[in-house]
């Protein structure tokens, strides 16, 4: 697993030592950032179910200005802590440790929006639906932001929720689906 594009491109990344987290291919990574822009003007990030921390990563290495990673797994913790580390780009980032409901209530207490949000749960786990809702209903969605939800391919996705609308979805293999909202 590598950085694609940007200030770390060709950086090697740690996976998660477990068989609980499912990393994000470079192909399909290659893929998503090609599509909601190659590169960044600043923006915030929201890497949720982080992982590696791979995706949002990615999208601080493209130019975002900040992401926050959230995992609820010790394992993924630690390894996003020893790849931003590895980056040496500490004063990016925040890490935590929660569940993604209690992650997305605690980011809108703090009134924080987003430009960027990657939602890459355990497939088949987890509404997209829902978790699109609850960022809507703590508003942290800017003006102008780009939602990309990884799933599973025979996964349903709704075609809107809210205001947010999906602008398309694209297969990797017979078992990746990648769809973007604005």
């Amino acid at each position: 697993m590598r950085v694609i594009a940007g200030d770390f491109k060709g950086r090697q990344l740690m996976s998660v030592p477990t068989h609980k987290t499912r990393p994000t291919t470079d192909k399909v990574k290659e893929a998503v950032f090609h599509v909601i822009g190659p590169y960044f003007e600043g923006g915030k990030a929201l890497d949720l179910f982080a992982g590696s921390g791979g995706l949002g990563i990615e999208a601080l290495s493209r130019g975002a200005e900040s992401c926050i990673f959230v995992d609820q797994q010790p394992k993924a913790i630690q390894t996003i802590y020893d790849n931003i580390k590895k980056l040496d780009i500490e004063e990016r980032v925040e890490v935590f440790k929660t569940d993604a409901m209690r992650a997305i209530k605690a980011a809108g207490k703090r009134e924080l929006t987003f430009d960027y949000i990657f939602l890459d749960p355990p497939y088949n786990k987890f509404s997209y639906k829902d978790l699109m809702e609850a960022l809507l209903e703590n508003d942290l969605i800017a003006e102008s932001a780009t939602i990309i939800c990884e799933h599973d391919a025979s996964e349903e996705i709704p075609e809107e929720v809210g205001h947010l609308k999906r602008l398309k979805t694209d297969y990797y293999g017979s078992n990746i689906g990648v769809s973007i909202f604005e």
